[in-house]
């Protein structure tokens, strides 16, 4: 379906309409408004593709604006991840912006609401505050301080902004309205003190503004003409429109535009948490190995175990946009990394957990190269060379001596295909002391080799293997990954904790043998190891050391549910 054909979502209409209403194109500016307190998640991605996919729908500018007003818990770290995974996903801003940059602004706005009685400083401890807001069936009762004069209140917020007092002494809140039905009008902050220093602004201030002022008037300032945000600020909506609406009265020859939020539904994904704080907790106590771990829903950590923009984002486009909250089973991640990389993922052959055959009838010492496809999706592709030699690795559970008829690999007696190479046959097999196979002697058929016009290459035999030949093997480190979470909502529970829920197996480290072909294997190339799922180079390897990422295995659990 073309993009003309598509129906628009709920945001494209909201636009639509306000262009049909009068709005100049040329007016249109979107916005990605990130937090630099941890790195971007799967969640975030949502909020990314909106916002950028209406830029490039409507060729408008979008602006990465960091909303940087808290320094306790920002970092250069967190500002260089998002620009990175950003990057990653393939969009570009049209401006980089830091909330930082209006500080002054800010200040001076909230000193012209001073003056017109519209703010005030409250002195009441944070438990006082909290005491007299009230409740959402109470209504609220008006701070002891409400009461200050202009010129006292412009007196404090001055000393505040000068250092003079201590942090939680004094704050700044707008006078609204104490009885609002809705809470975050009963007065809220707009500036605390914070003895902080900033990771842009240093020490040039120690008052710093909250996000509901900040937020709202960054907007305002780069004249983001659809400030598109998650369901949860929808009752911030309100308080968004009140500053707003002051705001503009004092700046609109400067800032003609107003903004208008809207608010769509959040990525919620199965077995996942989506709080930056809870994943922070993770790394912290050293559950995963880093904000890039592999189990991480973190871009960072999806494009470090295989996952490719592409692949997350047609899960975005698949899960739509609209206003009501819903939680994605991740199998629709899975399934759209696996279609995509069944497209582009060479193949080769890696044993993970190996037992030896030896084919008796194949001369010692002989070897020779095999031509194989390196992927039948793609036609461009090309062959690489694979060597076979007289003793090889297969898979131990592609071995049985005995097994019903529905078991179609290995067994003494019959036969089955190597992939890319001969047919063999196992005839007997040796163990140790505990009744563990240990070598699978074989024999094969010479005139069926793989791609050769004989009648007995065409002969029909249901089980294929792979293989790699023990001679030129190389050995690979393989970090299997299973969910890290062993409950659906792990964050959903109110009288447990969700790292009761932590998955202790949900990594597994395996010393596998691959085709030599992967010798020369890139860091983040991807590959399907046939039969078994799809790999990539992790950040780990090095030549000497191989180390793989198993990404997703080739089981197509969504499309069945």
């Amino acid at each position: 379906m073309s993009e003309e054909q598509k129906p628009l979502n709920f945001l494209e209409q909201i636009i639509e309409e306000d262009l049909a209403n009068g709005m100049p194109k040329e007016n249109l500016r979107f916005r990605f408004p990130p937090e630099p307190n941890g790195y971007l998640h799967i969640g975030h991605t949502k909020a990314i593709g909106i916002s950028f996919g209406l830029g490039q729908k409507y060729n408008a500018p979008v602006n990465l604006r960091f909303d940087d007003t808290n320094p306790a818990k920002e970092e250069q770290e967190y500002v260089d991840a998002i620009k990175k995974d950003i990057r990653w996903l393939g969009y570009n801003w049209a401006k980089e912006c830091y909330s930082s940059d209006y500080f002054q602004q800010l200040y001076d706005w909230a000193v012209l609401l001073i003056k017109d009685g519209k703010a005030y400083v409250d002195s009441q401890s944070s438990e006082e505050m909290r005491a007299q807001k009230g409740t959402p069936t109470q209504v609220g009762s008006d701070s002891p301080f409400r009461t200050r004069s202009v010129e006292e209140n412009l007196h404090l917020f001055q000393e505040m902004k000068a250092g003079k007092h201590e942090e939680g002494t004094h704050t700044l809140r707008a006078k609204i309205d104490m009885e609002n039905p809705n809470m975050l009008l009963r007065d809220p902050l707009m500036y605390r003190i914070m003895f902080k220093s900033h990771h842009r602004t240093g020490d040039d201030w120690c008052i710093y503004p909250m996000y509901d002022w900040t937020h709202g008037e960054s907007d305002y300032i780069e004249q983001i003409s659809h400030s598109l945000c998650s369901l949860e600020f929808k009752p911030h909506r309100e308080l968004y429109d009140w500053f707003k609406e002051h705001v503009f009265e004092y700046s609109k020859t400067e800032y003609p535009n107003p903004t208008k939020q809207r608010e769509f539904s959040r990525l919620n994904l199965s077995y996942t948490v989506m709080s930056k704080r809870k994943m922070l907790k993770l790394v912290e106590e050293n559950i995963v190995s880093g904000w890039d771990d592999p189990r991480m829903p973190t871009i960072s950590g999806l494009r470090r175990r295989g996952y490719t923009p592409e692949s997350i984002k047609n899960f975005i486009e698949t899960v739509g946009v609209s206003k009501r909250e819903n939680s994605i089973d991740v199998a629709l991640l899975e399934f759209k990394i696996r279609e995509d990389l069944n497209k582009t993922a060479n193949r080769v052959m890696g044993v993970l957990d190996p037992v030896k055959v030896i084919i008796d009838n194949y001369p010692e010492g002989k070897e020779e190269i095999l031509i194989a496809e390196n992927n039948p999706e793609d036609e461009n592709s090309g062959t690489r060379e694979v060597p076979f030699s007289r003793e090889i690795y297969i898979e131990k559970e592609d071995f049985r001596e005995e097994a019903n008829k529905k078991f179609f690999r290995l067994k003494l007696g019959k036969e089955v295909r190597l992939k890319n190479a001969y047919f063999i046959t196992a005839t007997s097999c040796e163990k140790d002391e505990n009744g563990v196979v240990t070598v699978i002697h074989c024999t094969y058929d010479p005139l069926t080799k793989s791609g050769s016009d004989t009648e007995e290459s065409k002969r029909k035999v249901k089980g294929t293997l792979h293989w790699v030949s023990i001679k030129h093997a190389v050995k690979a480190e393989v970090r299997a990954y299973d969910r890290l979470f062993l409950d659906e909502t792990p964050d959903a529970h109110k009288d447990k904790d969700y790292m009761e829920f932590v998955n202790p197996n949900s990594l597994e480290i395996i010393n596998a043998f691959v085709e030599p072909s992967l010798q020369s294997a890139k860091i983040g190339e991807r590959f399907q190891f046939q039969r078994l799922g799809y790999f990539n180079v992790d950040d780990d390897s090095t030549s000497e050391s191989l180390v793989f990422n198993k990404t997703v295995g080739l089981r197509d659990s969504w499309a069945k549910k």
